[in-house]
């Protein structure tokens, strides 16, 4: 991506340009001062990979290929409300083998969001992450949403029974496709699904946060999803957006199938003058902003370290 599409800064275990753009020391000044109250963050399947949990629309993570043996009519039907009615077993497969196999925990990343709530400053964070990390982390539920729904909970397709994660994750492990203990039909999480309307609370919310949004920070996502996508175009003209990912924008995921049209040009970046871009792992771009802000020991305390500066 070339530097007039927008201001690059490399994280930590890269490259730096010659010297800081000013659009993320600007980002910084804000966050040391009263200069920000209504933080916006949007995340995707990146700030989880240091979890250890795949991103399971990428080639790399192999799940695509286990489908093989399913037939699907397109790699996302799996993710498909009336397909999972049919044939709930692909989607069960790709949950186990991504998210339901272990316990997994919060990352850096999550960690900061949190610590941009401890600060006062965080309106929203809106997550396309089934994971449920970001509670984990001690998000508070009133600064959450979930937009893409969560494995939190689960209930039964027929009498509405609900049941917990550890519960689902057991019950995977045991015979894959969960059943009802009550009525004996099929399980299902509590996720979006394509063909499903996004939550209540999604739509009811976004208006007003984004017109609101004083700093817009959106992580692990190459914002190729919509609605999701989309929303980055929400915010005031004059707000701050800062996008970290250790991918180019807007890049095409290898084995996604035709569910993702990649734009012409990354009309997301506003020609430069309010938008930073951070390549590399969330968690070292968090780390490098934390202490750039003079929150890197505030950032350990949240993990649980002790960091001397």
């Amino acid at each position: 991506m070339s530097q007039s599409q927008g201001d690059v800064l490399r994280p930590p275990k890269m490259i730096y340009e010659n010297k800081i753009p000013q659009s993320m020391m600007e980002i910084v000044e804000k966050l040391k001062g009263p200069h920000v109250r209504n933080v916006v963050t949007m995340v995707g399947a990146g700030i989880s990979t240091a979890a250890g949990i795949p991103d399971f629309r990428s080639a790399a993570c192999g799940l695509y290929s286990k489908m093989k043996n399913y037939n699907l009519p397109s790699n996302h039907a799996v993710f498909e409300t009336g397909y999972f009615e049919s044939n709930p077993e692909p989607l069960y497969v790709v949950l186990r083998e991504s998210m339901l196999w272990k316990d997994f925990y919060p990352t850096t990343a999550h960690y900061f969001v949190k610590l941009l709530e401890d600060k006062g400053v965080l309106r929203r964070h809106y997550t396309q992450n089934i994971d449920g990390l970001d509670r984990q982390a001690g998000i508070a539920s009133d600064k959450l949403i979930e937009a893409h729904g969560t494995l939190r909970t689960s209930h039964c397709s027929r009498c509405q029974k609900e049941y917990s994660l550890s519960w689902l994750k057991t019950e995977v492990r045991r015979t894959l496709v969960p059943t009802c203990e009550v009525c004996s039909a099929v399980i299902r999480p509590d996720i979006v699904l394509f063909g499903d309307p996004l939550p209540d609370e999604f739509k009811t919310k976004i208006t007003a946060d984004y017109a609101n949004c004083d700093l817009l920070i959106v992580m692990g996502t190459s914002l190729v999803v919509e609605p999701f996508a989309s929303l980055i175009t929400s915010v005031p003209p004059n707000c701050p957006r800062l996008f970290v990912n250790k991918m180019p924008l807007g890049d095409k995921v290898e084995a996604s199938g035709d569910q993702y049209k990649v734009p012409d040009k990354p009309i997301w970046l506003g020609g430069g003058y309010r938008d930073t871009i951070m390549y590399g792992e969330c968690d070292d771009c968090m780390e490098e902003l934390a202490r750039m802000v003079g929150w890197k020991n505030d950032l350990a305390d949240l993990r649980g370290e002790n960091v001397h500066v």
